[in-house]
């Protein structure tokens, strides 16, 4: 448990450290945990949604399972009446805000004329070095998740359980939904216990990424609209 609270606090350091240096941005990265017994066959790939009390009534349930619906549908899968489908499909989501600070050196020129007078950011000066000040400031990092779980209707047993997460500055799970979906379906059905990074590329017509160009950050920030073209999937 400590461990993995460490690496979590890792990673949204890395978010925040990715936001400070954010610039031209291409692709968007999400994490991806499944378990799986799967033995499906494509004859046998008809679903339906179930849903939790929460989430009964829900418009903002019924946004999502369109969208999973669509990611679906391209993997041989059919929605059908609850009664006739082989498989329940049921989703989990949420987002949690935290504020990470980044504490930053500043180094300044020696104040005094010297050999190295006039150097911009220069830690040495005429007379020996000058510490670093330090500035601390703070970000908001955005945790975003979706869990997909798919088990046989007629016997209840779990037959997969996919986890996508994703962080970065974007408050809204709307925006960042479509990109937890088409990663968690990436490369379907992943074996028991895999664990993938699957990078999106970016829509540059709407939404922004705090990936900085040549720095890899675990972190995306979705557009409005699912993106189109093909996803990267790293082992």
């Amino acid at each position: 448990m400590k461990s993995d609270r460490w690496t979590r606090r890792a990673m949204l350091m890395l978010v925040a450290l990715t936001t400070v240096l954010s610039g031209c941005t291409t692709y968007v990265t999400t994490q991806v945990t499944a378990f799986s017994d799967w033995s499906g066959s494509d004859t046998s790939r008809t679903y339906a949604f179930t849903r939790g009390p929460a989430q009964q009534n829900s418009l903002e349930q019924q946004t999502y399972e369109i969208e999973v619906a669509n990611e679906l549908a391209t993997r041989a899968f059919r929605q059908v009446d609850a009664q006739q489908a082989h498989y329940l499909v049921g989703l989990s989501y949420g987002t949690k805000g935290e504020t990470i600070n980044v504490t930053q050196p500043v180094f300044y020129s020696s104040p005094w004329p010297g050999p190295f007078w006039g150097r911009p950011l220069d830690p040495w000066g005429a007379f020996g070095p000058f510490p670093p000040a330090y500035v601390s400031q703070s970000y908001p990092v955005f945790s975003h998740t979706l869990g997909i779980r798919m088990t046989e209707r007629a016997t209840g047993k779990e037959v997969y359980n996919v986890m996508a997460r994703n962080a970065g500055d974007e408050p809204s799970l709307v925006r960042a939904m479509p990109y937890l979906v088409r990663s968690a379906l990436a490369d379907f059905p992943l074996g028991n216990g895999a664990v993938r990074t699957v990078k999106l590329p970016l829509d540059k017509n709407a939404g922004v990424s705090n990936e900085a160009a040549g720095v890899p950050a675990p972190a995306s920030i979705a557009p409005t609209a699912p993106p189109t073209s093909a996803a990267v999937v790293a082992q």
